[in-house]
């Protein structure tokens, strides 16, 4: 299923104590989702299991996050991240996920799982206005070097701002919105 949703300025936003969760296999393919994931999203479940979890990205995010997500997850390690998501009505939400592997009993590998909390919105702020650079630069480099040229837009900030990786870069910004 190809997402052909139109983006919108409408906003949806989640509860303070909402959780949303879901799991995929290592290609993405949607496995489980809960109720709020369903929500927020605005498909039945029905049209999110078996499909693609970029279903739900939004065009603002840039490419070059989620290539450090999946390069992470398959370096075996977590991740935590600020997602700009849109729902099946075009209309948008921010997340911030944890994406962990998803292991058998014999810790094999056999997908991920993500919760997503509401973030501060101070932090979508700070986020957001970075996400924006990184996507000018990732459409002014065309397709061949936009995930390149994203990427070390991130990686300088996260390092000129002393940080070793993108993942205490985000905790600095939810503990400075504490």
């Amino acid at each position: 299923m190809k997402n052909k949703v139109l983006p919108t300025n409408v906003e949806r936003t989640m509860a303070e104590n909402e959780l949303i969760c879901s799991r995929t296999d290592m290609k993405g393919i949607i496995t489980y989702c809960n109720e709020v994931f369903v929500r927020m999203g605005g498909y039945d479940r029905d049209e999110l299991m078996g499909v693609q979890h970029n279903i739900v990205r939004h065009p603002d995010m840039p490419r070059a996050v989620f290539k450090l997500l999946w390069d992470t997850l398959h370096s075996g390690q977590e991740i935590t991240a600020y997602v700009k998501n849109m729902s099946k009505d075009g209309g948008f939400y921010w997340v911030l996920a944890n994406v962990t592997l998803d292991r058998d009993d014999n810790g094999v590998v056999t997908g991920c799982y993500s919760v997503r909390r509401k973030p501060h919105p101070s932090a979508v702020q700070d986020v957001a206005a970075l996400y924006r650079i990184m996507l000018d630069a990732e459409r002014n480099a065309g397709a061949r070097d936009a995930i390149e040229v994203s990427t070390k837009i991130l990686l300088d900030v996260v390092t000129k701002q002393g940080f070793k990786t993108y993942d205490e870069f985000v905790f600095s910004i939810i503990n400075k919105y504490r």
